[in-house]
Formats: C-alpha cells, sequence, structure tokens
C-alpha cells in the first residue's frame, strides 16, 4: 500500500505539509482511539453490558467473525487527505456543496444537536472545539471528508470539510482495479471467467483486512482506499466497526486494527515487570478500565502484504492461486492510553501464542 509520492519526491514546501500531515494525523487515532475503543467501553458499561471483548483468533487473517452488530460499539467513516481530492472524483466520491460542514447544511441536517451560534472555526482541526466538533458528526452516515483548506494561501491547515460523504465505486471495479495493479488480469475482471471474477473479489476484502464481502462502513473503506490511490497523495481512512469492535486504519503504512484487550492480573504483571515498569505506573498509563483483578487495554495489530499481494518484479502477468494468503501479521503492540505523552508502544505477541 504504498505512497503515491514518496518525501524524497516532494518539494521542500510539500515536505513540510507532509509533516504538519503526520503531526496533525498522530492526533486524529488518538481521537479516533478513544472514541472507537475508550468510549465504546463506557457505553457497554452505562447500559450494564459487559464488553465483547475480541478474541485473538479474530485478528488473525482470513480470521471468520462472528456476525453480530453491537449498538452500544461506536461505528463511523472518516476519510483524511494530505492534500484536497480533485472536483473530478465528485463522481464515485460524493462531496457537493449540499454536504459541505457550512452552517446552513448543518442545521439543516436536524439529527445533528447543534444551535444557531455555530462557531464556523471549530471545523479546523487546529481549533480548540474540533474534538468536540468531530464527535457530534461522527455518527452521521457515510463517512466524514477531512483535507487541506485550499482557501488559506498562507499556510496549510485542515479542516473537516464535508459530512455524510458517500462512496459510490462498486465493489466489483474496486476489486478489478487492485487485481490489475498486481498483474493477475490484464483488462476485465471477468476475462478468466466467473468463478476467478469472484476469487478476485474475496482476495480484494482479504487485502484490506477483512472478511470476504462484508457490508456497510469497512466495504466503503475498502473500496475508498483503493479508489484514492488515483490521487497524488496520502489518504489515511479510519472504520469503527461494531461487529469487529475495532479501529480500523488504512494508510500508506497498510492495514491497521486497534482493538480493546483484557488481561489477567499475572499477565499484567509479567507486561509490567518485562518492559521495566512498576505495576502503579502501568496501570495508570496502558490501562483504561479494571474488571476485577483483570485490565483492559487497547491493543493494536499491523498487517503487511505478502508477495501474492505486491506487483511482481517482472511485471508480466499471474495466474491468481486463492489459497495463498495476502496478509500477514507485521507487528503487535500493547498502547499507551489515548492521549499518553510520554510512554511508547510495548512490542507484545499474542495473536499466536
Amino acid at each position: 500500500m504504498e505512497s503515491r509520492n514518496t518525501r524524497e519526491e516532494l518539494s521542500l514546501a510539500n515536505r513540510l505539509r507532509r509533516s504538519y500531515y503526520e503531526i496533525l494525523r498522530d492526533e486524529l487515532d488518538q481521537m479516533l482511539l478513544s472514541y472507537a475503543l475508550t468510549d465504546s467501553y463506557h457505553n457497554f458499561a452505562a447500559r450494564k453490558m459487559p464488553y465483547p471483548f475480541v478474541e485473538k483468533r479474530e485478528l488473525k487473517p482470513r480470521a471468520l467473525l462472528p456476525g453480530k452488530e453491537y449498538e452500544s460499539q461506536n461505528a463511523f467513516l472518516v476519510i483524511f487527505m494530505e492534500d484536497t481530492i480533485p472536483v473530478s472524483h465528485k463522481k464515485y466520491i460524493r462531496f457537493l456543496d449540499a454536504n459541505k460542514t457550512s452552517k446552513t447544511n448543518l442545521l439543516r441536517f436536524k439529527a445533528l444537536p447543534l444551535s444557531n451560534n455555530f462557531d464556523r472555526s471549530q471545523k479546523y482541526l487546529e481549533s480548540v472545539k474540533f474534538t468536540e466538533f468531530l464527535k457530534i458528526l461522527l455518527p452521521v452516515d457515510y463517512a466524514l471528508l477531512i483535507q487541506r483548506d485550499t482557501s488559506c494561501r498562507l499556510r496549510d491547515r485542515y479542516n473537516l470539510s464535508h459530512f455524510h460523504v458517500r462512496i459510490d465505486w462498486p465493489v466489483a471495479e474496486a476489486a478489478e482495479d487492485l487485481a490489475k495493479s498486481l498483474r493477475y488480469i490484464s483488462k476485465d475482471l471477468y476475462e478468466k471467467g466467473d468463478k476467478y471474477a469472484e476469487d478476485i473479489q474475496k482476495k480484494f476484502f482479504e487485502y484490506y483486512g477483512l472478511p470476504a464481502m462484508v457490508g456497510g462502513r469497512r466495504t466503503a473503506a475498502s473500496v475508498a482506499a483503493q479508489y484514492l490511490r488515483r490521487v497524488p497523495c496520502l489518504t489515511t481512512i479510519y472504520a469503527g466497526s461494531s461487529e469487529t469492535r475495532a479501529l480500523i486504519r488504512i494508510s500508506e503504512k497498510g492495514v491497521s486494527k486497534f482493538v480493546l484487550i483484557k488481561f489477567s492480573k499475572d499477565e499484567i504483571e509479567q507486561i509490567a515487570k518485562t518492559n521495566n515498569f512498576s505495576l502503579q505506573t502501568f496501570k495508570k498509563k496502558y490501562v483504561i478500565a479494571c474488571e476485577k483483578k483483570a485490565g483492559v487495554c487497547i491493543f493494536q495489530a499491523g498487517y503487511a502484504c505478502t508477495e501474492q499481494a505486491v506487483p511482481p518484479a517482472d511485471g508480466k502477468l499471474r495466474e491468481m492461486k486463492p489459497d495463498l494468503y495476502w496478509l500477514t501479521v507485521n507487528t503487535q503492540y500493547l498502547l499507551p492510553k489515548p492521549g499518553g505523552w510520554k510512554y511508547p508502544p510495548l512490542p507484545l505477541n499474542i495473536i499466536y501464542t
């Protein structure tokens, strides 16, 4: 999942913009981790319902999921662009005047708890009110679009420009686009028959870390990630899923999943000891909630493409073998609580233990 332009190919001005984008992305990561996982955990607690923790097997590539939607789990879709999407792409990514985050449009949307004293500046990521504004819009159906503000020529700044953004590119076209780039087909999804086309579409979902033929926001996230490869800048897609109880992030770095995992008292003591933390410090900085003697932490699994999911070195057409994996677990980390400043992610191999 390569970026469109490497840092070395950018002008000094655009290198500075990329640095700024990556800093803002770090902040957005923290906001959405908190909303997707910590806030969801508290939603379950407020309703006196046990939290449905993700099992380790669910984090393996090609894992089969339970297939149940959890109402208390926060679900959303956010597209964060390093630059601006050209208007020529409005046919498939629906960002129109009618769904700009203007005061008129937002007040017309009756489901939003906004008053007439709406502050226009709060849609900018640099605003102290941005997190509050983001949380109001996250439950709105479809996607939110955050991109560079082109009206400000003196400096780079980013704003939540559109809400209720639809991704209207068909899955079949997205799968065809990916298969052509990986040299499994030359022109058309069905050029090698219906069975081959069906297998390609299943592998498309696997490529983005999803079970075959899922629906809703996760499909929209994968289709948007594939489509936006034609825009020459970095794109980060965040999908909060009520079925997987996860925050899924798709970027130039690949696919990551963030979930809540419960560790026993003994496991917590071992993790703290292995990483040279006192038990008190570890609980304060890494444990988001306690259940009896257990602790709840945020875990991140990062995935990398296998040889079958990168373009062949010789550029020649090749035959797809559906049994071969397209993703492998690349990194595993226990994360500090969202907003933690001084404490790093801790390597922790749990998926295959």
